[in-house]
């Protein structure tokens, strides 16, 4: 992913392959700074093991569905049961340990997003309590993420849309940890013919097959900037082109769909 950034023109000033201040930058080398934050965590009282299976989830034919197409929201089941997860922090990934779920309050969650606008979402209602360690020892995205923010001190997250009902779990867990939040703008996704995301189990096209096609990264990034509101037509650029005059109110809040002619020809 590195080599495909780099090839479309795009630059970073830190990361696993340039080094800087916040390092390590691969979140596989931070399990320090994940341990730390689940015990801040579990100071405020809002941690407890489970136990649950995701087999046993789709048992519970009474566990409603929420409206965001993650399965079934969480009732809370081992909220109850004092599971000890403390005395298995230093357990393999490889051992079958409690997950840890996180207590989520009570509440709408609401935020500005520079994209979507005003946000607003009820965790409890659409998601409840979530997971922040997972069964096999896995560190969950949910907190990886917000810890990762906050330690590198980022003021402002770009994501992908599919990812903006995320944010009001992220935003529960920077204030347990009493961390500020960061600005977040969602950038809508681009989509298949049929309106689909993307997706490589889908067959659709990567960067790098379309560089093997003899696409050139200038062609590319025009469409790319094109189909976001930043050119009026697709025409050939460098991303450093864009810098300039860039502003969100220019970019586009509706998903593009990206047709096989226009993103499998030949350059």
């Amino acid at each position: 992913m590195l080599e495909d950034l780099s090839w479309l023109g795009l630059d970073w000033d830190e990361g696993p392959d340039v080094g800087g201040p916040y390092a390590p930058y691969r979140q596989s080398e931070r399990h320090d700074h994940y341990e730390r934050a689940l015990t801040q965590l579990d100071e405020t009282g809002r941690l407890y093991g489970c136990s649950c299976s995701r087999a046993d989830l789709k048992r519970l034919a009474s566990a409603p569905h929420g409206p965001l197409d993650e399965g079934p929201v969480y009732p809370g089941i081992c909220r109850s049961r004092q599971i000890d997860w403390q005395s298995q922090a230093g357990t393999t990934a490889r051992a079958r340990i409690p997950a840890v779920r996180f207590q989520v309050s009570t509440g709408a969650v609401r935020f500005d997003d520079l994209l979507a606008g005003s946000v607003s979402q009820d965790v409890k209602t659409d998601v409840g309590d979530f997971v922040v360690r997972r069964a096999d020892g896995i560190w969950a995205y949910q907190l990886a993420v917000v810890v990762d923010d906050w330690a590198m001190g980022i003021n402002q997250v770009v994501r992908g849309a599919d990812l903006l009902h995320s944010t009001p779990r992220q935003l529960q867990l920077l204030q347990a940890l009493g961390a500020p939040p960061p600005a977040y703008a969602h950038v809508p996704l681009t989509l298949d013919e049929k309106g689909q995301r993307l997706a490589k189990r889908e067959g659709a096209a990567t960067l790098r097959a379309l560089r093997e096609q003899g696409w050139q990264a200038q062609d590319l990034v025009g469409i790319l900037a094109h189909s976001l509101g930043l050119l009026p037509t697709p025409e050939p650029c460098v991303p450093r082109d864009l810098v300039a005059s860039f502003e969100w109110a220019r970019v586009a809040t509706t998903a593009w769909r990206a047709h096989v002619p226009e993103l499998g020809r030949s350059g």
